[in-house]
């Protein structure tokens, strides 16, 4: 058997023959070829004679460019062009490459142990399509998706055998500290809604705003800052709530109501600025009217519905 090949992909090989396959694009050159070209390019980069720059990074110097490339990719999606998305994935798929690079040389793992890790664990999840389980819709896969983690999880800590007394597997680990607040509380939620922790309807979340609010209001009236602090983010968590049970990315939808306002802000400097005046110096007045004539001249979608 294969290193890190288990029984399930063993099982599963006859099943992946028989999917369909990508149109072949690369007649002289195979995908593969060309990700073993694109691996000796990075181990080049940071061999003795190499980059420089490539030689002095480490997985802690890497943190921000992998996070900047993801948020790359988002813009390029949100852009619409299929060609600047090509770069900025690689762009992604490079920062990938970059760390398992760096482990490689520590000796911890490689690349291969990387795709063969991502290759078991997606048939080990889907087990409808690999194997004799039934899944009919989306729903149906997640709670499948989630039950299958929390048992990975228990065997996991299983054959830890830590010296120290292991706490029991949570349906929220593997959701990182460190993430920006909104992607955890996404995550956070949305794992607790794998294991059946989730509102029935959207009035009871629209109920949980409403309660938030007014624990708001009630310690705005007090003078205890943490206190604000806290029901702001009780707020701010019960929205995130609100979004995913939506399903709807808060990020996404936060992102785009971000570039809505700079358009708007940008198009009130513009307007200002032609009439020979500075934003600052305007009355609230004429500031909320600039704002309103911005937001009638705005884009908007164009509609799906028919009237």
């Amino acid at each position: 058997m294969k290193r890190g090949e288990n029984l399930a992909a063993k099982s599963a090989r006859r099943h992946i023959h028989s999917l369909p396959r990508p149109t072949e694009k690369f007649s002289a050159r195979t995908v593969g070829q060309l990700f073993e070209d694109f691996v000796a390019v990075q181990a080049r980069l940071r061999a003795p004679g190499g980059c420089p720059w490539d030689r002095e990074q480490d997985h802690l110097t890497l943190r921000t460019f992998l996070i900047e490339e993801a948020y790359e990719v988002l813009d390029a999606i949100e852009a619409g062009n299929p060609q600047e998305l090509v770069e900025e994935l690689g762009d992604l798929l490079l920062q990938v490459l970059f760390h398992a690079d760096l482990a490689r040389e520590a000796g911890a793992f490689d690349i291969s142990d990387v795709i063969t890790g991502i290759h078991n664990k997606m048939i080990r999840r889907h087990p409808h399509v690999f194997g004799d389980v039934k899944a009919e819709t989306a729903g149906e896969v997640l709670k499948n998706w989630a039950q299958l983690k929390a048992k990975e999880k228990q065997e996991q800590s299983r054959l830890a055998q830590l010296p120290q007394k292991i706490r029991p597997s949570s349906a929220l680990d593997g959701v990182p500290r460190h993430l920006p607040a909104l992607l955890e509380a996404y995550q956070l939620t949305r794992k607790a809604s794998g294991v059946g922790f989730d509102w029935d309807r959207v009035e009871g979340i629209f109920e949980k705003i409403e309660e938030e609010t007014g624990e708001l209001r009630s310690a705005l009236d007090g003078s205890d800052l943490a206190a604000v602090e806290e029901e702001v983010g009780d707020l701010f968590f019960s929205l995130v709530n609100l979004a995913r049970f939506l399903k709807i990315d808060p990020e996404v939808a936060l992102k785009q109501s971000n570039l809505k306002f700079k358009e708007r802000f940008q198009e009130m400097e513009r307007k200002t600025s032609e009439s020979g005046e500075q934003l600052s110096a305007l009355s609230k007045e004429k500031l909320e009217e600039l704002w309103l004539a911005a937001k009638s001249k705005a884009r908007r979608p164009v509609s799906k519905k028919t009237h």
